[in-house]
């Protein structure tokens, strides 16, 4: 028996096209010390890791760094998937970031490397297979994010952030960690399949208090991730200070990679009759906290981010169907696995199209004010405001915005043949509950007599303003046809969720 594995090249070509953006981008800073050219190619190295994923991705599943059986890289439709997403929200948050990087707010080379470095953590949480591959990956997409978070100058609010978000995934990281220690001590695994077949093969071990331990802090430590209530309170300050594309990838990129991680565990490694019963009730606490705080704010990004918190809350339902009985056969299970990681999908590309509306909609460079800031100003910039209120419809679940109504609805059809009516029947509420503040926004846009107008990223900046208002008007429309056609295609993004 040899102890050298062979590598499947193929399949870490996701990663290598990631982790090769990052290098070009810091070369092409050092060499040619262009603002557009390093930027030109951290763009071109999002939207090639992103086609590179696609390839691969149709070429059916493919492992690598095996022992026997167990892998620690497996690249299926689910990895090809986060991969892309994950790539494309970069190239998005890329485009958002170009005002603020031209009128040299924040270092390009800097920031264009940490957010490349960011995205290869994203691109190989999706194929993790085992506990270490997902905690190194999810910290390589995390510790990036302290930096961006800090990066606006001369603003206390901004290095608040970045020291209550790194004092937090401090922590969080810390109990994903021990939870991990506390597994490998009663099973002997690490491998994600292998620590299910070890647990499901000897009863007795989940009977442990050490197991459950295990289970319990392992959960926390992720929760922390995707800022489930009552792990939330870091998320709408850190949002909030940070710049604003930084805000958007927050809580796009990032919150999709906790989610990520979160489910990989649940569904390949932990028993769903310990699981269940927590995630149900995180996901009740976590949606119906964050609407209710919702319905309060008058800051526009944190009226964002509690959104997000209660979204983050929709994606966990599906796997409090678990609880039940009823809800753990192989086929309840990944239709709930599926709905999840595809409500995770929709939500990510509609939360991206309504962070690029009020950065199109805000002075180059700006935080995201308050919502008074935004009334009326749909009879100044009417299509920036058209596509706002669109990503906004979206997150409420009502049409046009089919992708979040296709969203929700999967939900709520996955919490049904599962089993778990009563928490569907607390989805179906929250989601009304959520209406209040989505509309309310959108209905500003259009209000009369509105008290201090938004201004247009680079507004009286003359010529020179004009690519840079293109860049993001480009990112919002694309943002906006992306969100209408997964609306129309919901069917293609479940199937790759359940693979």
């Amino acid at each position: 028996m040899t102890g050298v594995q062979s590598v499947d090249n193929v399949a870490l070509l996701p990663a290598y096209l990631a982790a090769g953006t990052a290098v070009l981008v810091l070369l092409t800073d050092l060499l040619l010390a262009r603002p557009r050219a390093t930027i030109a190619v951290a763009a071109l190295g999002a939207l090639g890791t992103a086609v590179g994923a696609v390839l691969v991705g149709l070429g059916g599943q493919r492992r690598t760094f095996c022992v026997g059986a167990d892998c620690s890289w497996i690249f299926g439709g689910r990895a090809a998937l986060v991969a892309a997403v994950v790539a494309l929200l970069t190239l998005g948050v890329l485009g958002l970031s170009v005002p603020a990087l031209l009128a040299g707010r924040s270092p390009v080379g800097e920031y264009a490397f940490l957010l490349a470095c960011s995205m290869t953590g994203g691109v190989v949480l999706g194929a993790a297979g085992d506990l270490i591959t997902l905690i190194v990956a999810l910290e390589t997409l995390t510790l990036p994010l302290y930096v961006l978070v800090g990066l606006r100058r001369g603003s206390l609010a901004s290095a608040e952030a970045a020291l209550t978000f790194f004092v937090v995934s401090v922590v969080a990281t810390t109990l994903t960690l021990l939870g991990a220690a506390l597994l490998y001590a009663v099973t002997g695994g690490l491998h994600l399949d292998r620590l299910s077949a070890l647990l499901a093969e000897r009863p007795e071990l989940r009977d442990l208090p050490l197991t459950t331990a295990a289970v319990a802090v392992l959960l926390v430590g992720l929760a922390f991730k995707v800022a489930a209530v009552p792990f939330h309170a870091w998320a709408p300050a850190t949002y909030d200070g940070a710049p604003l594309p930084v805000a958007a990838y927050l809580s796009t990129a990032s919150k999709l990679g906790g989610l990520v991680a979160l489910l990989a565990v649940v569904q390949r490694a932990l028993p769903a009759d310990q699981t269940g019963p927590v995630l149900a009730l995180l996901a009740v606490l976590t949606m119906t906290v964050g609407n209710l705080v919702a319905l309060r704010q008058r800051r526009t990004v944190r009226l964002l981010a509690w959104s997000s918190v209660a979204q983050a809350g929709y994606i966990l339902a599906p796997l409090g169907a678990l609880a039940l009985a009823a809800g753990r056969t192989d086929e309840a299970r990944a239709a709930a696995y599926a709905a999840a990681v595809a409500y995770a999908v929709f939500f990510v590309v509609l939360e991206l199209a309504a962070f690029a509306g009020v950065t199109a909609l805000r002075p180059a460079g700006a935080d995201g004010g308050t919502l008074d800031d935004l009334r009326g100003v749909a009879r100044q910039h009417p299509w920036r405001a058209a596509a706002l209120g669109l990503a906004l419809v979206g997150l409420a679940g009502l049409p046009p915005g089919l992708a979040g109504l296709f969203a929700k609805v999967t939900v709520v059809r996955a919490l049904l043949d599962g089993g778990a009516v009563w928490l569907a029947l607390v989805v179906a509420l929250n989601a009304v509950i959520g209406l209040a503040y989505y509309l309310r926004v959108t209905a500003a846009l259009w209000a009369p007599t509105p008290t201090t107008p938004g201004l247009a990223p680079g507004s009286g900046g003359g010529a020179a303003a004009v690519p840079v208002v293109g860049v993001v008007a480009v990112v919002l429309a694309v943002a906006t046809v992306a969100a209408v056609v997964l609306g129309f295609a919901p069917q293609l993004v479940l199937d790759l969720a359940g693979r």
